[in-house]
Formats: structure tokens, C-alpha cells, sequence
């Protein structure tokens, strides 16, 4: 007997609430944890295992098996990964992993590549931000990559605005009223145009990561680096993007 199709598996979680339904489409869509939790994510922090983040992801997974509604139209696949994703970064916050003092540091780089950008007219190079900073270039790389452990999200989760909302959490649920499409554009057009405000270098890292799917480790291949140099490359870049969008702050809230 072959293998019972996917769309026959949600009909008979969805419309008989069939468990047995339910527990094969949280193994046949397992692979989503795993990809997550090892795509998503750098270096992890001391005291966190990958085992760690999978626990967390399979929450993650279950929850969107149980409240995916496939009569929207939308791929389960995305949806599953935004709340993999959220599940994993939940289970991080609550721990308090990150330090006050990365915390502050990652504040006072946010504010020296605002400085920086609007004396200059353009994006600062590292060499301009160390010696903003007071500090040298190494103990830039070493900044970034303490910051780049509290950057552990894509673009969906940057956190904007007095109110901290997510991109992600500022979606509409259901389809968008005209309005709200109108400002979903908006809010899409600012973010492509903080984007292009990236160095061409930071630029690529963010397309390989982000559209193409590469790890740090392959983008560090693409770039002839190592695979923390590209690490840094991604937190200097977020770094800017959170500087960016900060300035369209009102926006998101």
C-alpha cells in the first residue's frame, strides 16, 4: 500500500480530527524542525544544545499542524517555519541567555551607525565604527559576534517601534483589506529600501541567506571567508537594518 497523500491527511485531521492524520503529518513535516533550527541559527550560546532549539521547534511544528487552515491557500511549509521559528526564539527569551552588557553594547552600535550614517551620508565602514566606538578592529569582529547571539531571526521578527511589535506580527491573519494592503506595501517598501541601503557586501550576505537559503558556512564560500567572518557579516548588517528602520519607526506601530 503506497504512501497516504498529504491533502488526504489534512482532510482527515481537519474534517474527522483524526489523530492518527495528525500525528503522521507532524512526521512527515519533522524535516522542517531540523532545517530551522540549523539554518536559522549561528554559533549558539554557551549552554544551549541544538537538541535544545529541536525541542522547542517540535512545539513549534505541532502547533502550526494543529492550526493550519489548508482552504487559505497558503503553504503549510511557510507557515510551519514562522512558528518553528517563534517557538525556538520563545524558548531562548524565557532563558535570558543573552548578558545586560551585549544587550547595551548591541544598543550603543545601533546608535553609532545612526551617528555615523547621518554626518557621513552613507553607510559607515567598520574601520569608522571601531574608532566611533573607541575600540579596535578585532574588538569590533568580537562585538559583532556577541551581538550576532542576540540576532538569532530573520527579517520577519526584527523588532520595531516604541511597541517592539514583529513584521510578522503586523500581517493580517485573513485576507487584507485594502488599507491594510496598502500599508503592507509600505511597510514592504521600506524594508527593500533599507536593504538597499546595505554595503554591496552586507547586501549579498542578506540575499544568500535570506533568498537563497545558504548557511554561513556556504556563504562564507561564496565570499572567500570563514564561516564567523560571514556570521558577522549577517549582525553588521541586521545592525544596520535595525538603525534603518528604526528612523520609520511609526510605521510599525
Amino acid at each position: 500500500m503506497g504512501e497516504v497523500p498529504t491533502s488526504a491527511l489534512w482532510r482527515a485531521l481537519k474534517e474527522e480530527g483524526s489523530q492518527e492524520a495528525r500525528e503522521a503529518l507532524i512526521q512527515r513535516y519533522a524535516h522542517l524542525v531540523t532545517i530551522t533550527a540549523g539554518r536559522l541559527f549561528g554559533p549558539l550560546p554557551a549552554g544551549i544544545e541544538k537538541d535544545d532549539l529541536i525541542s522547542a521547534g517540535a512545539i513549534g511544528l505541532i502547533k502550526a499542524v494543529d492550526q493550519f487552515d489548508p482552504s487559505r491557500g497558503i503553504k503549510f511549509e511557510t507557515y510551519a517555519i514562522t512558528l518553528i521559528r517563534g517557538a525556538i526564539l520563545e524558548m531562548l527569551r524565557s532563558d535570558d541567555w543573552v548578558p545586560r552588557l551585549v544587550r547595551d553594547q548591541q544598543k550603543q552600535l545601533k546608535q553609532a551607525y545612526m551617528r555615523l550614517e547621518s554626518r557621513l551620508g552613507r553607510p559607515a565602514t567598520e574601520e569608522e565604527v571601531a574608532e566611533e566606538l573607541g575600540i579596535t578592529l578585532d574588538q569590533l569582529d568580537k562585538l559583532f559576534t556577541n551581538i550576532g547571539r542576540t540576532t538569532l531571526l530573520s527579517l520577519d521578527d526584527l523588532r520595531i517601534g516604541t511597541e517592539q511589535q514583529r513584521l510578522a506580527d503586523l500581517l493580517p491573519a485573513e485576507g487584507p483589506s485594502p488599507l491594510e494592503a496598502v500599508t503592507i506595501r509600505e511597510r514592504k517598501r521600506v524594508l527593500a529600501a533599507a536593504v538597499e541601503r546595505l554595503p554591496e557586501r552586507e547586501k549579498l550576505v542578506m540575499s544568500l541567506y535570506y533568498k537563497e537559503g545558504l548557511t554561513f558556512k556556504e556563504i562564507g564560500m561564496v565570499l572567500s571567508v570563514s564561516e564567523s567572518r560571514a556570521y558577522q557579516l549577517h549582525a553588521q548588517a541586521v545592525t544596520r537594518l535595525r538603525s534603518y528602520l528604526e528612523q520609520e519607526a511609526e510605521l510599525f506601530t
